[in-house]
């Protein structure tokens, strides 16, 4: 099976259609204020308004009110949820909404048992831990720590690149992989040719 591709961290129309352009199969909008990645709703609705059909986008949230989730998802029936905070199942559940739930991984985790916190997820989402930041490090955690059997499809993230996806996608082997700053010029604004060759790498090592 194909390796999925999300693209995250999607602040403008330019990129995201130009991401769909080279097959990208998801694109994430970041709703955390902290980011320099963030979008507003009105933003986001708008680009989502204008994508191709097939392609998913992903809102990722952060311990967000459930009135902040709303104003976003309310503006499409296309959208599917990250949760990239604390969030418990049960918060992830009253959206009624198609949901990943990250997790970040740190040596000495029972990612089993983690995951399984979570059995109304689609998909896990695997990222590198940093204290103190909930995601977009920009590092690689250790992928020999991803148990090889889970009962939830994993969306491996965390230092992705063109150079390293390949490698990352044969020891792996996730259902999908999510890239924000390998594939930018800087932070918020993708560059064509990287995600270009990201997605190329990804596509031809899981055929």
């Amino acid at each position: 099976m194909s390796c999925k591709v999300k693209v995250c961290g999607i602040t403008n129309i330019d990129d995201a259609l130009m991401a769909c352009r080279h097959g990208a199969d998801a694109l994430g909008f970041v709703f955390y204020e902290k980011s320099p990645r963030y979008v507003s709703p009105e933003t986001a609705n708008a680009i989502v308004a204008k994508l191709p059909p097939f392609v998913t986008p992903v809102a990722l949230f952060v311990d967000a009110s459930e009135d902040c989730i709303f104003s976003v998802i309310s503006g499409s029936a296309r959208w599917m949820i990250q949760f990239h905070g604390e969030e418990s199942e049960g918060q992830c559940i009253v959206f009624n909404r198609p949901y990943m739930k990250a997790l970040r991984v740190q040596k000495g985790d029972d990612i089993v048992a983690l995951v399984d916190q979570y059995p109304s997820a689609c998909a896990i989402l695997l990222d590198a831990y940093k204290a103190g930041v909930p995601g977009g490090t920009g590092d690689v955690f250790d992928w020999s720590l991803v148990p090889n059997e889970l009962s939830k499809l994993i969306v491996l993230a965390g230092g992705l690149t063109a150079s390293n996806v390949k490698q990352a996608i044969h020891q792996v082997a996730p259902y999908a992989v999510d890239v924000s700053g390998g594939v930018e010029l800087s932070k918020g604004v993708k560059c064509e040719q990287k995600i270009r060759d990201f997605i190329k790498g990804a596509k031809c090592e899981s055929r």
